[in-house]
């Protein structure tokens, strides 16, 4: 598996990937996305500001991320455990159904520490949605803290914040 920045051509892959990744969560009764979002103009933007990556196996999508320093306005109201504002945040975080298991979530995510460590940063922040238990799950064994929880626009679902130190 190799992980790369994204091109704006990749964005039809990247969009079958979510999709697959969308109908699994459904299928198991996880409605934290849907067929709008994530959504072809989100991602584009994504492509355009290089900020986006992809996992690829055997020269195929399987999975992608977005790494940036934008976090939601309601992150301020989280206690962050480093307030140096040296942070790198997840976004979109994603795996085709058929890969799930396959370690490729765990791959982009230590893909991004490794980004926070190349850039001279401290701390890596996401937030994850309330109704996917198997998230939250992952994002503790990886061994990020949960610091509390936002109520994200436009849904008003709520969303558990992690952080995770990098040294």
């Amino acid at each position: 598996m190799i992980i790369r920045k994204a091109e704006i051509s990749d964005l039809e892959n990247i969009m079958k990937m979510y999709n697959s990744c969308v109908g699994g969560m459904l299928k198991n009764g996880i409605d934290q996305w849907d067929e709008s979002y994530p959504n072809t103009e989100i991602i584009s933007d994504d492509l355009k500001l290089g900020s986006y990556f992809v996992a690829e196996l055997n020269g195929k999508i399987v999975g992608g991320v977005n790494i940036d320093q934008q976090q939601d306005p309601t992150y301020l109201n989280i206690n962050w455990k480093d307030n140096s504002n040296q942070f790198l945040v997840v976004h979109r975080l994603g795996v085709q159904e058929e890969n799930w298991g396959d370690g490729i979530g765990k791959a982009l995510m230590m893909f991004s520490e490794e980004l926070v460590k190349e850039h001279g940063l401290s701390s890596i922040r996401l937030d994850t949605y309330s109704g996917n238990p198997k998230a939250m799950e992952f994002y503790l064994r990886l061994g990020y803290n949960e610091l509390g929880t936002i109520d994200l626009k436009p849904n008003k679902k709520k969303y558990h914040c992690f952080e995770k130190i990098i040294k």
